[in-house]
């Protein structure tokens, strides 16, 4: 199909704060959302404002709900991003962080590997991070999972694989990359998803991560989220 967001129908398929900014873009932050998550942002939310401030595009690309960042989600929002681009007359060195939660955290992740313009730094909120296990891990996932890869050329554990951050390591891209994930998490296991993933990268990437106690799934304490916010900002 022909490519038909412009920069005049973009907010159809994205949020962006681009009309905010004021002076030069110094780079563009890309949020994915959650499983489930439909909502479209007719207001600013407040990292809008603040991002805007420091002169940098926040994004949220409209991805279908369950998307699990499948080649479309992908090429989505690279179509996103190349709206952008061609508008403010950015080129492919723009900067650009990958960042996001849960399903999002996974999505991040994964675009890195798959980006027409490779990410600059990547930050990741209790993110799915093995795929291929959380197929099993609750009774609500095999359906979204199904949706996402069921035009995937192959069986469905090579589609969880190709889009799987744990099965991805080898061709992750060398930047930076900080995992942030609730030690109480019952939605995505941290020992099952983030530390195997760190442990992995370990060898050949730049990677921390954070664990935050006593919370559960993408709820950041305060200081976690000013700590998720620097992350994203020491790349520009």
């Amino acid at each position: 199909m022909e490519k038909i967001m412009t920069y005049e129908t973009l907010r159809r398929f994205a949020y962006s704060n681009d009309k905010l900014v004021k002076g030069e873009i110094r780079g563009i932050v890309l949020e994915f959302r959650g499983l489930n998550n439909v909502a479209i942002n007719d207001k600013d939310p407040a990292d809008a404002l603040e991002y805007a401030e420091q002169g940098i595009i926040y994004v949220i690309p409209y991805n279908n709900p369950w998307c699990w960042m499948n080649a479309q989600a992908t090429d989505y929002t690279d179509e996103v991003v190349s709206v952008l681009c061609e508008h403010y007359g950015l080129g492919d060195d723009v900067k650009i962080v990958s960042s996001g939660g849960s399903m999002g955290g996974l999505s991040c992740l994964t675009y890195c590997a798959y980006a027409r313009i490779t990410p600059v730094a990547c930050v990741a909120n209790c993110p799915v991070c093995d795929l291929v296990y959380h197929f099993t891990e609750r009774e609500d996932l095999p359906r979204t999972l199904y949706s996402a890869f069921a035009n995937f050329d192959g069986t469905m554990d090579e589609a969880l694989r190709s889009r799987s951050p744990l099965h991805l390591v080898d061709r992750m891209p060398d930047i930076p990359y900080t995992v942030f994930h609730c030690e109480n998490d019952k939605a995505v296991n941290i020992d099952m998803h983030s530390a195997r993933f760190v442990e992995a990268m370990k060898s050949g990437h730049d990677i921390t991560l954070v664990r935050i106690p006593l919370r559960g799934h993408c709820d950041l304490s305060a200081e976690a989220r000013v700590q998720y916010r620097a992350a994203i900002l020491r790349a520009f």
